[in-house]
């Protein structure tokens, strides 16, 4: 037996109860009125009574259909209210943005883009996943992610946060002191090294370096192994061994002094953060309120 809609049937119901007369009722619904006797006929079957009386002059809805009616009323205007407020959304952006980011974004991305957002958009709730691993953005039901651009997959749409950066080899000055300076990537093996491992494949990071004009890569020495770039910067900073990170991230030690970098001709560039996110996603107005506060905020600081 075919399924019926329990939706089905229940437009033209209360569309003839409205206007009393299926007539006008098709009028209204933009159907003739055959159609509109048709489905009410099909309902009164369905519900197994008449819902309304009807003679040559006159429609009126049966006792049945008072209460039926009466019923349907309230739920047919929360229906509305629900359309009416997704119209909501279109206009002004608001809902829960969700968004997976790694820990090297926080302070360069999130910190002033998410204050300005919910000063212009206090509609708008913002909840973060501070995870440096590869999501899977649809299965964790995420409206957006921040990562790498090497890192983002093909298919999916990326908008640049911040400009290309440079890797870099970062030491505190007593760590110099003590051990001095390489002045090539081989020389790290007389050096200690703070080893990065990759929190989903698990496999340590091997840092990469350019030797005319190519790219090779070496498996540092090193007695420490972490899973995030500010944990390495924080014990770069106590001149236990050197780190392998991002210019961008490391700028403020850079600029303070706290730390000093090396092999500088030798290292490869990237192409800085990208907001990435599928297709689909990019059209909702939480998500462009968000990529056009971030374009905003960040040009101010570059």
């Amino acid at each position: 037996m075919a399924r019926v809609d329990t939706f089905t049937g229940l437009t033209e119901l209360l569309a003839v109860a409205e206007h009393a007369s299926f007539r006008a009722a098709a009028a209204a619904l933009h159907v003739t009125p055959a159609a509109v006797s048709q489905a009410i006929r099909a309902l009164e079957a369905r519900v197994g009574m008449l819902l309304f009386q009807r003679t040559t002059r006159k429609v009126a809805l049966t006792e049945a259909g008072v209460q039926l009616v009466a019923r349907l009323r309230p739920a047919t205007a929360e229906i509305g209210d629900a359309f009416e407020a997704l119209a909501t959304l279109r206009q002004r952006p608001s809902g829960l943005l969700r968004l997976s980011v790694p820990r090297i974004a926080l302070e360069l991305v999130i910190v002033p883009v998410v204050a300005e957002l919910r000063r212009a958009y206090p509609e708008i709730r913002v909840e973060l996943d501070v995870d440096d691993a590869s999501v899977d953005l649809t299965a964790g039901r995420f409206d957006a992610g921040i990562r790498i651009g090497e890192l983002v997959e093909r298919d999916m749409i990326a908008v640049r946060l911040t400009p290309a950066f440079r890797w870099v080899v970062v030491g505190a000055p007593a760590y110099f002191a003590a051990r001095g300076r390489p002045r090539s990537p081989r020389d790290l093996v007389d050096h200690e090294c703070i080893n990065y491992r990759f929190p989903t494949a698990k496999a340590v990071y091997r840092w990469q370096f350019v030797r005319a004009g190519r790219e090779f890569s070496l498996a540092p020495p090193g007695g420490i192994v972490v899973n995030d770039h500010l944990t390495m910067i924080a014990l770069a900073r106590t001149g236990v061994a050197l780190a392998y990170t991002a210019d961008l991230v490391a700028a403020r030690e850079l600029a303070a002094g706290e730390l000093q970098a090396v092999l500088k001709p030798h290292l490869p560039t990237r192409p800085g953060l990208f907001l990435y996110c599928p297709a689909r996603s990019q059209t909702q107005p939480k998500l462009r309120a968000f990529i056009d506060v971030a374009t905003r905020v960040l040009a101010r600081r570059r």
